[in-house]
């Protein structure tokens, strides 16, 4: 049928990180315009640092999010460090794999079982769960758990972490501590191949050929490597914000981006699109059925991508932490004038920083680019393809509107990080 015409008018969309509107027009069976705004608060963060020490930069940044606190320090830390060309030891670096991978785990699992977990089961909130449900919730809980405790022994704490520095760490985990973070992940794990398993037999589907956009590298990690596309281009991490392109949106208090004047997608979905071959051995051994989906173009397939990460942060942790850490002291760079570009894969996808020092050290431009923004333009065009697949099977209005809300919170957004900008065109 191609006779429908009703608007879509959703205040307040729940289970998500921010608050955010959508509204939709449907006019003759087709989507005429679709608006997703977002209407959190400027904040400024860009200019809240110019000026600042460079030093004082990681900390402030890190307060962009409570969730995605960890990769927000890391993604700082490594532009300044890219700047002074430091190069840090091989400790640091396994510490802040470590404690990306417990921001990541935290984040993954309050997403999976409390935001998304629901529309699985056609359940309006985890309150209405009942018997083995609840059971799953207690699951999502100690996975959640495991990822603070681990944030705890590496940064210093679950949120907002102090020990992880501009050259290195100022504390480090005890030999007991480490057995007890490895306790946690193990038990950790046989909850999230339930979970994996519960997603990837969810058959909501909505699937649109698109271009995927991540950090790949040889072992899966979240902080370094190279920058990969589904058309096949590889760059470096410095050249990622010559290929994006800002879209002022005048409905919405965040901008969105384009790669090469189109839309793309990053995520877990992209991340394993583009790099599945190396997760780690044990999480490939496990989720060989899973695996076979992906590449993959159904975009609440985004959340099994997430399931299947929880495990290879799990077995990768495990093998990162069967080893002493010994004291040692951050290293101190040498100052001077230049630019350096940190990017980092958050929870939520590709996370760009590009920071630019003078000779006294202090901080005089600074360049984001937030993962939520880079999917804005990308959710509102499958929203509007999905709503029009929806009504030639004559779903109804009501059944359309959940539908918008599920797929929305398939892409796990994040909108008080996409809000950071100084400056909105308003029309």
């Amino acid at each position: 049928m191609h006779n429908h015409t009703f608007d879509i008018n959703i205040k307040n969309l729940s289970k998500i990180e921010g608050h955010t509107d959508l509204d939709l027009k449907v006019r003759e069976g087709k989507v005429e315009s679709c608006k997703l705004k977002i209407r959190e608060n400027k904040r400024f963060f860009e200019e809240s640092l110019i000026g600042q020490n460079f030093n004082q930069a990681p900390t402030i940044m890190s307060r962009i999010c409570g969730t995605c606190s960890s990769a927000h320090l890391l993604g700082c830390i490594e532009a300044i460090e890219k700047t002074f060309n430091l190069d840090v030891s091989e400790q640091t670096k396994v510490l802040r794999n470590l404690l990306t991978n417990a921001g990541h785990l935290r984040d993954h699992a309050m997403h999976l079982y409390f935001f998304c977990l629901p529309d699985v089961f056609d359940k309006d909130s985890v309150f209405d769960f009942k018997g083995n449900e609840k059971n799953l919730l207690h699951d999502g809980l100690h996975i959640k758990e495991a990822g603070n405790y681990l944030s705890i022994i590496v940064g210093g704490r679950a949120v907002h972490p102090p020990n992880s520095v501009i050259g290195g760490f100022i504390k480090f985990p005890t030999q007991e501590e480490v057995k007890e973070a490895i306790n946690k992940l193990n038990d950790s794990r046989k909850r999230v191949l339930k979970i994996i398993d519960i997603f990837y037999k969810d058959k909501t589907d909505f699937s649109r050929k698109t271009n995927y956009v991540g950090l790949i590298n040889k072992d899966y990690n979240f902080l370094e490597g190279q920058i990969k596309t589904a058309k096949g281009t590889v760059i470096p991490e410095s050249k990622f914000g010559d290929y994006l392109e800002k879209v002022v949106l005048p409905y919405s208090t965040a901008s969105g981006f384009k790669w090469e004047s189109k839309d793309y997608m990053v995520g877990a979905l992209a991340r394993l699109n583009l790099n599945k071959d190396n997760l780690h051995k044990k999480t490939k051994k496990d989720c060989e059925k899973y695996l076979k989906i992906f590449p993959n173009n159904n975009i609440f397939n985004n959340n099994t991508a997430q399931a299947i990460e929880c495990l290879h942060i799990i077995d990768s942790s495990i093998e990162l932490l069967k080893r002493e850490f010994k004291e040692e002291k951050p290293l101190k760079p040498q100052i001077k004038e230049s630019t350096g570009v940190g990017v980092v894969e958050a929870p939520r996808g590709t996370l760009y920083y590009k920071i630019s020092i003078n000779k006294l050290g202090k901080i005089i431009a600074l360049d984001l680019c937030i993962p939520t923004q880079q999917n804005i333009i990308h959710l509102e065009k499958d929203i509007s393809s999905y709503v029009e697949q929806l009504l030639k099977k004559n779903k109804d209005k009501s059944f359309i509107t959940r539908e918008i809300e599920k797929m929305i919170r398939a892409y796990d957004p994040c909108m008080s990080c996409a809000t950071h900008f100084l400056r909105v065109n308003w029309v």
